[in-house]
């Protein structure tokens, strides 16, 4: 098992109901299972997960990076500017 820290940010923080949390995850586990895993234990994020900015030790990541033991998770909502 692998021990991640996910940081969540802005209106994905309010939809969590925590600013992080720690949590074991199977080794090999790419970023679209961590969703996969993030949607099902807390269902408010579910409607977000497919949109959202993923980092993995502070470099942005796509679906399909594994993630490093003992890594730093942070989500993003999609960003819109003009």
């Amino acid at each position: 098992m692998n021990k991640v820290k996910i940081l969540f940010f802005a209106t994905l923080r309010e939809r969590a109901g925590v600013r992080s949390v720690e949590i074991e995850i199977p080794t090999g586990t790419t970023a679209k299972s961590l969703k996969e895993i993030l949607a099902a234990d807390y269902p408010n994020l579910s409607p977000s997960m497919q949109s959202v900015l993923f980092s993995i030790n502070q470099e942005y990541a796509f679906d399909d990076a594994v993630i490093p033991e003992n890594a730093e998770i942070a989500l993003f909502p999609p960003v819109s500017g003009g």
